[in-house]
């Protein structure tokens, strides 16, 4: 659906130009809850109607607290319809991190699980949230300090707001690992943007199913829904992302494209071969930050092509290539409507083939975020000369294709050798007693860097240090293979449920650290 005037690439306005071209055609499935192109569009304006009807005006924050459901989604929709803003928070959030993201998005209402309300008891209100919405009901001992009412009867619907593509849509907080997570204001052509790249990245059409299990409060599942939204096709929401239930469902969802991370891709594989490998008809899955000594085994197993690139919260679908033309390790060349540099320290184009931090612009308006909310010396920063610093190290091939290395502050340096903390967790999370592995760097005697890895092995399985050093010495270069190794029985995450690695390098050795060198330990070569 390219070449729409801007002015239509607003969620109101796409809703309304689809439901009139689609009308009855099945659009979105929920569990049982089944609604046509034309049912999604009237139950945003129902839920704009909703919200109207108590006071929500137009650039007005509501915060919304809930697992994946109708319910979220509707108020996404309403927020959008009638100008509103959405601000859909993690479920795990708790303390200061939920009292943030609140007090940070300046949101006047809350919609949340009655379920998740009681975690508001540890947080004081903040002085812009007027009331809180329940979804299923007042709880029994509702917090102290907070207005809670049922959520509102569904009212009438309303016109949709003459939004413009450049309004905040809505703000999506991403996870700060060194400090407080930041509130990405997406704006309303952003939405579009994502499904026109993913779409044709894809090979996205009409009558095509997209399933999903990731959580609707993340961009991957949010923008998932806009994909659907530009092709005709049909976005099934699951609930959550169970190994054991995924292809069960991926299967009964009838779904042709599905979504997975790297990691669901390490863990799908890991598991046992049965007959559901292929009972389901999905042929490709927006599948970032995949192992390459699994994208093409994955695919020879399942049936299902893995399509890596490069996209952000803050940006769109920069790179990648189609399906038939990927190639393992690789995020892609850079798409259409894009612009992607390789830089130093002080933002100068660096040749191909040597590493630096990439940094993105966009051609078509609104297809990049517009900023971190009430954050300006941030946004400058982050944009700085006029592109998007993405703090990703990587390497542009003579070919322009784009290699990953590693988050530019997640860099390790041993013996003269750059390493790649990435790859070294990508080796050593194929061990199939390995459930997560964060590795990051320690001093050396020698003033240098030194690789360690601390280790979340899967419940009731054991693995020694001698055996996972045999089994990365296989899969590594020899100097980065880890040298400090630790068994820990969790690992510092932030509410996104990235490992928090500041915290691991200021924590450094413990007593309860293998040595491999006062072990004795010798690597092959």
């Amino acid at each position: 659906m390219r070449g729409l005037p801007l002015s239509e690439c607003t969620l109101p306005a796409l809703l309304e130009r689809q439901a009139n071209r689609f009308g009855d055609r099945d659009f979105l499935r929920i569990g049982a809850l089944r609604r046509s192109y034309a049912q999604v569009r009237d139950a945003a304006a129902v839920a704009g109607g909703t919200l109207a009807g108590q006071g929500i005006r137009r650039g007005d924050h509501v915060a919304v607290l809930a697992a994946n459901r109708v319910e979220l989604l509707d108020v996404v929709l309403g927020c959008a319809w009638i100008g509103a803003v959405a601000v859909p928070l993690n479920t795990a959030l708790r303390g200061e991190g939920l009292r943030h993201a609140l007090a940070d998005s300046g949101s006047r209402l809350l919609i949340a699980e009655t379920s998740l309300i009681r975690h508001l008891a540890l947080v004081e209100r903040p002085e812009r949230l007027e009331t809180v919405w329940a979804l299923d009901g007042i709880p029994e001992q509702p917090p102290p300090g907070y207005q809670i009412v049922p959520m509102p009867e569904s009212a009438g619907p309303v016109a949709a707001a003459p939004v413009e593509p450049g309004e905040t849509m809505t703000i999506l907080y991403t996870s700060g690992t060194t400090g407080p997570a930041k509130g990405v204001c997406c704006p309303q052509a952003q939405l579009y943007w994502w499904g026109v790249h993913v779409t044709e990245a894809l090979g996205i059409v009409e009558g095509d199913v997209l399933y999903t299990c990731l959580p609707l409060f993340h961009t991957n599942a949010l923008n998932a829904f806009g994909q659907a939204l530009v092709a005709g096709a049909e976005y099934v929401l699951g609930q959550r992302f169970s190994a054991s239930r995924f292809l069960t469902e991926l299967a009964d969802s009838g779904a042709t494209v599905t979504y997975l991370l790297g990691a669901m891709v390490n863990i799908l594989y890991s598991r046992p071969e049965s007959a559901a490998d292929r009972e389901h008809r999905a042929r490709v899955a927006l599948a970032p930050a995949t192992p390459a000594s699994l994208q093409r085994p994955f695919t020879e197993r399942f049936g299902i092509t893995l399509v890596d690139g490069f996209g952000a919260t803050e940006t769109n679908m920069v790179i990648g290539a189609g399906p038939q033309e990927q190639r393992p390790g690789y995020l892609g060349p850079v798409r259409a409507g894009f612009e992607a540099r390789v830089v130093d320290e002080y933002d100068a184009q660096v040749p191909d083939g040597t590493p630096g931090e990439l940094v993105l612009r966009h051609e078509d308006p609104f297809a990049f975020a517009t900023g971190y909310h009430g954050r300006p010396e941030t946004t400058v920063e982050q944009w700085r000369n006029l592109w998007f610093h993405t703090g990703d190290r990587v390497i542009r091939e003579p070919d322009g294709w784009f290699r990953f290395l590693d988050r530019i502050k997640d860099a390790i340096r041993r013996r003269g050798e750059n390493i790649s903390s990435f790859e070294v967790e990508q080796a050593v999370g194929l061990h199939p007693a390995v459930q997560n592995v964060a590795a990051f760097a320690v001093p050396s005697e020698l003033a240098e860097d030194e690789v360690m890895v601390a280790v979340l092995l899967e419940p009731e399985q054991r693995l020694t240090a001698e055996e996972l050093t045999e089994f990365c010495s296989a899969r590594l270069a020899y100097f980065a293979v880890p040298r400090y190794i630790e068994f820990v029985t969790e690992l510092p995450l932030t509410a996104n449920g990235k490992v928090r690695k500041s915290v691991l390098r200021e924590r450094g050795r413990t007593p309860e650290t293998w040595d491999r060198e006062a072990a004795g330990y010798q690597l092959s070569r």
